[in-house]
């Protein structure tokens, strides 16, 4: 056999031999799959007396703002199919029209449009909800400049980008503290692709919520700032809907094996954030934002359970509050959380972790000094690496 056969042979062994892992992987995927079915018909109902629970996705691109080619029709159709409530768009800026005033904003198919804004000051970036006419022209405009005028016009300013941000005693409204965008760049390209290719049809979200990393950092930064004042945080899709390619096509949209890997659909399907609104009211652009501006909002790893149904509140007897509310620090205060699921509960205080219990689906802890509250959530039982991602974030509650 001639020398350049026995390389081919050679490279083609190894390069078989090298799909092994990501075949048990696809296996592998499968199982979680199951179990995550499984785990779903054991999810307990929680009564919240006070809210109403509504989920949707923050940090969304369309055409309209360049860097995407998501479709108007395929942003309505992905938010439908997951039974999204709402959807905050923060299109990119452009100096010439309001892009704000060209995407979707109000009710469709049942689905809350709200019209933000991706805004670049000249410093540091934000999420600007609603829009402006103007944020296509703020590149020149200092971060406290920019805040003032977009609080005069009851409009909400959140970090994005916060590992780029410097301008930190602004005032902001909150921190953009998870970004699957800003995830995906720390993945493996070789293990990502691999695992893409055996199981990313069948398995898509859970392909990508396999690389998901704890924002360390990001809530570490947060953690600093609501030790002396009040913010928000949150998760950001930051879905574009342009990650793929087709083999011919024409500009009407007519594609021929079209392949799309970040289609809203399969986003939105993994991580969402459920915003608390008071049973009296309706969901509308106002209370949403002001909700969120409060902080009654927290963040779910839905891909691997629904978190509808998470509570955590204090209480001072007859007294209860949840997140981004203040209570007094009494001998009677106390914390109560509340999963669907059996998992392990990690408490933190002003950043530092201070309480741990597992395999529960509801706690109490004892509050015996001030300070900022806030509870993360793991699913154990689903292995590595949801033992060290957390199932849910909360935003915090202030013992005064």
């Amino acid at each position: 056999m001639k020398l350049w056969k026995k390389i081919f042979l050679i490279l083609l062994a190894v390069i078989l031999l090298a799909q092994i892992p990501f075949i048990y992987n696809r296996y592998q995927f499968g199982r979680l799959h199951d179990k995550i079915n499984q785990l779903q018909t054991q999810k307990a109902e929680i009564v919240n007396r006070n809210f109403n629970d509504y989920a949707g996705v923050i940090h969304i691109h369309t055409a309209i703002g360049g860097h995407s080619t998501g479709t108007f029709d395929e942003l309505i159709d992905g938010a439908a199919k997951n039974n999204l409530d709402f959807v905050v768009m923060t299109e990119h800026t452009a100096a010439l029209y309001d892009t704000s005033a060209l995407t979707l904003q109000g009710n469709i198919k049942g689905v809350l449009f709200v019209n933000g804004q991706e805004v670049e000051t000249a410093t540091d970036r934000f999420l600007l909800v609603p829009g402006s006419a103007d944020a296509g022209k703020m590149n020149r405009v200092a971060t406290p400049d920019f805040l003032n005028a977009v609080h005069s016009q009851n409009k909400l300013a959140f970090i994005t980008y916060p590992e780029k941000h410097k301008t930190w005693d602004a005032n902001f409204d909150g921190i953009e503290v998870f970004s699957l965008h800003t995830n995906a760049k720390k993945m493996s390209p070789f293990f990502v692709s691999l695992d893409a290719l055996w199981s990313y049809y069948s398995y898509p979200e859970l392909v990508l919520a396999k690389y998901f990393y704890r924002p360390d950092a990001n809530l570490q930064r947060f953690d600093e700032i609501t030790r002396t004042k009040k913010s928000t945080l949150f998760a950001g899709t930051d879905a574009h809907s342009n990650i793929g390619f087709h083999l011919f096509g024409d500009d009407a949209g007519n594609k021929i094996i079209n392949l799309k890997i970040d289609r809203y659909e399969t986003i939105f399907r993994a991580m969402k954030n459920h915003v608390l609104i008071e049973k009296d009211r309706p969901l509308t652009t106002e209370n949403l934002l002001q909700a969120l501006k409060n902080g009654r909002v927290f963040i779910g790893l839905d891909v691997l359970s629904d978190t509808k149904g998470f509570t955590f509140a204090a209480e001072n007897g007859a007294e209860t509050k949840t997140m981004g509310d203040e209570i007094a620090l009494t001998e009677n205060t106390n914390l109560k959380i509340n999963a669907p699921q059996t998992a392990r509960f990690v408490i933190f205080k002003d950043g530092e972790k201070i309480h741990e219990e597992t395999d529960a689906a509801q706690i109490n802890f004892h509050v015996k000094e001030k300070g900022t509250y806030r509870t993360e959530v793991y699913l154990d039982a689903f292995g590595s690496p949801f033992d060290k991602m957390p199932w849910i974030i909360s935003n915090p509650i202030y013992v005064q």
